[in-house]
């Protein structure tokens, strides 16, 4: 499984080898964080919780901040099902989109943009009526709502009303590139949502992989290990030979009192 969060930039365009001109969605993408390792023996399913952004630990409830404890606080959280795997991610792990490459085909989840209060026709599509043969002012509305028999309208009736911000996802998209640098992640076709949405972005294939800076950052710990333990190896040393020179020192001074205790007072006058 690989996942990652990000937010819409925008579209533009990439072109192939071939000349082939591709429209993409620009998307910023990780690094991201996981906060939390769930498990099914112990939570009854197996996901990681991922975080992403940045946010000022003073804006956070202080739950979320006991969540966070020891990591950074990040902005939004999402949860993604793992799989057998995916057992060697734990808490504190980050990845970046260097985990996606091109070719992947992937499923984007966000909230779709906000349209307000809309009509039926493009709400729902309705055709509308006809203009001609003494039709005033119906071109646009809905018509009849229901029989009179009944004397109530039915839920789900197609009606006028608020449109958008729902979660849509949409599947099977491709990732043309990956720009690691920038880390962004340019993905064929439309996604949902307006510039600077949240994406969620995720695929049953492959695995995740860590960023390089913690095998780094372990490398550097052994290094700082062996040389403490370096150090308290010539200290040591250094002190057993100390208390070698200072041993051998009073062996000395004892023989030479023993040497002039055996010498008789006659002979010292000698």
């Amino acid at each position: 499984m690989k996942c990652i969060i990000g937010t819409k930039q925008g579209m533009t365009q990439i072109f192939k080898e071939d000349g082939t001109v591709v429209p993409v969605t620009r998307v910023q993408a990780g690094p991201c964080t996981v906060t939390q390792v769930k498990t099914k023996e112990k939570d009854g399913v197996n996901s990681i919780q991922v975080g992403y952004g940045e946010q000022k630990t003073f804006r956070q409830p202080r739950a979320q901040q006991g969540h966070l404890s020891g990591l950074p606080s990040v902005r939004v959280m999402k949860e993604f099902r793992t799989s057998e795997a995916d057992a060697h991610l734990a808490r504190g792990t980050t990845f970046t989109v260097a985990t996606f490459a091109p070719g992947d085909k992937i499923k984007v989840t966000g909230v779709s943009k906000g349209k307000g209060f809309q009509g039926v026709v493009k709400r729902h599509g309705f055709h509308g009526q006809d203009v001609g043969h003494g039709n005033k002012d119906q071109e646009r509305m809905p018509g009849s709502i229901g029989a009179g028999g009944v004397q109530h309208v039915f839920k789900g009736t197609r009606m006028g009303g608020r449109m958008g911000t729902d979660q849509v996802t949409i599947s099977n998209l491709e990732v043309i590139s990956v720009n690691i640098e920038t880390n962004e992640l340019y993905i064929k076709g439309a996604v949902p949502g307006a510039r600077g949405g949240y994406l969620y972005i995720y695929t049953n294939d492959g695995t995740i992989e860590p960023t390089a800076e913690e095998a780094v950052l372990e490398e550097t710990t052994t290094s700082e290990e062996v040389v403490a333990e370096t150090s308290t190896t010539d200290s040591t040393t250094a002190d057993v030979a100390t208390e070698e020179v200072v041993t051998a020192e009073t062996d000395v001074a004892d023989a030479t009192q023993v040497t002039d205790t055996d010498v008789t007072p006659e002979e010292k006058q000698a």
